[in-house]
């Protein structure tokens, strides 16, 4: 068997073409622009070209971006007094703050800080409690793109014997009870799990997320199962060179392609997402403080 490649860029662009057309629609009909902000603290090279990315997106589909472009020795306060600004200026609708921070800074903090309203990556509290009672609200985008990508390839979830390898608070959690709400039937997997290869067995759906560079191995996924990885490792590759690296998942791919029903790429399948999904919460954000009925994205 050699599984069939779930195209992460080809979904991320037809939901970008949506929220075009979303936009669009919103303009016409209520004059309404969704505005994104985007504040980054410091010059983490990789969070320099995330964010440069976001600004080009968000705008491409129509939207008003806003950045913000902070030291990286900014008082934690100072970037508090920012996101209240933001959180009061009628034409931000979603406010992402980059992470990771400088080590001087709460997280937590900051998060807590953000309007829920406008909480673009789905990280505050009141937004997760929401993912909880199964109620809508602002969904972390990494998670979000997971389960677009899954019904890509699955189809209707209801039913799919899932596991999620990882439990952080940033995929794993909240990606387990996306699924739950899709009627999955979820188990979580972990570093204290035990006879782990044994548990990815039992999946038809196999989310890998535990940030270990090619943990999953092909005899731990069930024959024909789908597996959405998650993770973004770099790893030495001297084959292309001294000092060269290259990117993997948490799942070997080359093990798990003559396995799978289906699996996602690294690079090129949850990454893409991430962004396009980012995009849809801010329109959703847009609608939802002003009363309007969201799109379906």
């Amino acid at each position: 068997m050699t599984a069939k490649l779930i195209d992460g860029k080809a979904r991320a662009a037809r939901l970008r073409g949506d929220v075009r057309e979303a936009v669009s629609a919103l303009k016409a009909a209520h004059g309404l622009m969704p505005g994104l902000a985007v504040v980054l603290v410091g010059e983490d090279p990789a969070s320099q070209v995330y964010v440069a990315n976001k600004v080009r997106q968000t705008e491409e589909c129509g939207m008003r971006s806003i950045e913000h472009r902070l030291d990286a020795a900014t008082p934690e306060d100072e970037l508090l007094a920012l996101v209240a600004r933001l959180n009061a200026d009628p034409d931000v609708d979603g406010i992402l703050v980059q992470m990771p921070l400088p080590a001087h800074i709460d997280t937590d903090r900051i998060v807590l800080a953000i309007d829920p309203a406008k909480d673009v990556d789905g990280l505050h509290p009141t937004n997760a409690g929401r993912i909880v009672l199964g109620r809508p609200g602002l969904v972390p985008c990494t998670p979000k793109g997971c389960v677009l990508l899954a019904r890509e390839a699955m189809g209707d979830l209801s039913g799919v014997n899932a596991v999620v390898l990882g439990r952080s608070i940033l995929v794993g959690k909240p990606v387990a009870l996306l699924l739950q709400n899709e009627n999955c039937t979820v188990t979580m997997a972990h570093s204290r799990s035990r006879d782990v290869a044994a548990l990815c067995r039992q999946a038809d759906l196999l989310v890998a997320a535990v940030g270990r560079p090619e943990m999953v191995r092909g005899d731990w996924i069930r024959p024909g199962a789908t597996v959405i990885d998650v993770g973004i490792n770099r790893i030495a590759a001297p084959e292309r060179g001294e000092g060269k690296t290259r990117l993997v998942g948490d799942v070997a791919f080359g093990e798990a392609l003559q396995v799978a029903g289906a699996i996602t790429p690294v690079p090129g399948g949850v990454g893409p997402m991430t962004i396009a999904c980012l995009l849809a919460n801010t329109v959703q954000a847009a609608c939802g403080r002003r009363g309007i009925a969201a799109p379906t994205l």
